[in-house]
């Protein structure tokens, strides 16, 4: 025969076990119905990432800067690849016309004609040029001011052809820039930037010092 205290301890674990069963197919079932809720998500956005091709969009971006970003629908990125591409195309301009005027002022400070005084424009106007320019005063010039405008002129002529150069190399990085923009952009497209935060109850049953104890556990997914 058993006493009453055998019989209230399996009552409790008939009870207990019970009690997971439920709670284990609650959320097996809940599981479920989150998976086919997530693989129907999934399917959903493999099509849109086939249909929104990064391909497209850095070719959109190549043949007209500007376009990937529409395509990507990042608007407001618009204003700001033409504005790099005014800025840098203003440094190329503004450096490469002072490149050819100190150019065509060397050219024609060293040539042998005195028709071709461009260089004037260049050097101060309270230097006198009897002192300088060995062609319209062969008599008067003295070197060492021929000389030093000779090298005032190549530093000028060499300053503005680096900086053009470099403009030219910054205009040219800012378009693949651009391009690579609009590539990481339509990768991007379809990425589920949400927080997800989920938690799952699941029955525990652990031994302890009498036998067996039923609990539950709690499980975060971020």
């Amino acid at each position: 025969m058993q006493t009453d205290q055998e019989l209230k301890i399996r009552l409790r674990n008939y009870i207990v076990a019970g009690t997971g069963i439920f709670l284990c197919m609650s959320t097996l079932c809940s599981g479920q119905a989150q998976d086919t809720a997530f693989a129907s998500v999934n399917r959903g956005k493999i099509v849109d990432t086939l249909y929104h091709s990064p391909r497209k969009a850095a070719l959109y971006a190549a043949v007209f800067p500007g376009l990937g970003q529409i395509y990507n629908r990042k608007y407001w990125k618009v204003p700001l690849v033409y504005a790099g591409f005014a800025t840098l195309g203003y440094f190329v301009y503004f450096n490469g016309t002072h490149y050819t005027i100190y150019r065509d002022a060397y050219l024609d400070f060293t040539d042998k004609n005195p028709g071709t005084t461009s260089y004037y424009k260049l050097i101060s106007s309270s230097i006198d040029p009897s002192l300088y320019d060995d062609v319209l005063y062969p008599e008067t010039y003295k070197k060492e001011y021929k000389d030093w405008i000779v090298t005032q002129l190549q530093n000028g002529m060499d300053y503005y052809k680096r900086y053009r150069d470099l403009s030219v190399i910054g205009l040219t990085g800012w378009y693949l820039l651009t391009i690579l923009d609009a590539i990481v952009d339509a990768q991007l497209f379809d990425f589920d930037i949400t927080p997800d935060l989920s938690m799952r109850v699941l029955p525990a049953i652990r031994p302890d010092g009498t036998g067996t104890a039923a609990g539950l556990t709690c499980s975060f997914t971020f």
